[in-house]
């Protein structure tokens, strides 16, 4: 479940009328802290899990990874024959969520004590199924059609199903996240728990979610929300509270880019108010926005 479905806090802004591009009165307000946040990336969105206490609901989610290592690979004809391997993959995975690092530095971070490394084709063959259990689910590199954009990088931003998962796998609790030990993954981790959300909104409006980065990596937009009319909103996810001229520049070049497509475009933050800025940009905290 992504963190409009948890019941904590009732959502004011509507993703699927931001997608009509109805240009709704930006509103809310919410109590939720950066504290909050951390709670609900490492408490996770299995329905399951989530209402147990923290102890429990940490044993549970490791019993979730070593069942998919020990039986559900093994059950689609896949034989581990070095679990210690995958799971360093797994963990060089989770540390690199919302990025699109490449497939070959992964590689290397999986190197063993031994300095063995798995060779390319194993670690591929880890890719494709564990997607296919739904455990990896990568975010698509977008191709927008009949647009100007040119010379867009197709590589997916790595994600785990659960934020909470990732967290399991490198060892991060809430306070952690907010400690020097785990700071630089908080914003990475907080982009997972809004992209977990946004994609069960985006299903419930007949949408698809992608990412926009050029090749040169100069523009960048961490979500494009795509209806099925063609129509899209470009989302930035900044675990700031407040939002700076700086955080939508990609967003306004987004605009310039496709004036008759971009029906809106949002900041999602860890804030307490949603609001409109005079750009015309929503600023939504990630508890307010909702299908």
């Amino acid at each position: 479940m992504g963190l409009h479905e948890r019941g904590s806090v009732t959502p004011t802004v509507s993703l699927a009328a931001l997608l009509a591009g109805e240009k709704v009165e930006i509103q809310g307000a919410n109590s939720l802290a950066l504290t909050d946040y951390a709670e609900a990336i490492v408490s996770s969105g299995f329905p399951g899990i989530l209402s147990t206490p923290a102890r429990v609901r940490r044993g549970l989610l490791d019993a979730y990874l070593t069942r998919v290592v020990d039986r559900d690979l093994p059950d689609q004809g896949y034989e581990i024959r070095r679990p210690d391997t995958l799971r360093r993959w797994l963990r060089a995975y989770a540390a690199s969520s919302s990025t699109t690092t490449a497939y070959s530095r992964l590689l290397d971070a999986t190197t063993g004590g031994d300095t063995a490394q798995p060779a390319k084709t194993t670690t591929g063959a880890y890719r494709d199924h564990l997607s296919q259990l739904w455990l990896l689910d990568p975010v698509p590199g977008w191709t927008p059609s009949h647009n100007a954009i040119k010379q867009l990088r197709q590589a997916p931003k790595h994600q785990l199903a659960d934020p909470a998962l990732a967290a399991r796998l490198l060892g991060l609790t809430a306070s952690s996240l907010l400690s020097s030990a785990g700071a630089h993954l908080a914003g990475p981790l907080f982009e997972s728990l809004a992209t977990l959300g946004i994609r069960t909104m985006a299903q419930a409006a007949e949408a698809n979610v992608g990412h926009l980065r050029t090749k040169s990596g100069e523009r960048e937009v961490d979500l494009i929300v795509e209806g099925f009319d063609g129509h899209v909103v470009g989302i930035e996810v900044k675990l700031a509270p407040a939002v700076t001229d700086a955080d939508v520049r990609h967003l306004l070049w987004l605009r310039d880019q496709m004036p008759d497509r971009v029906a809106d475009l949002v900041v999602v933050t860890t804030g307490s108010v949603a609001y409109r800025r005079p750009d015309g940009i929503a600023v939504v905290p990630l508890a307010l926005l909702g299908p």
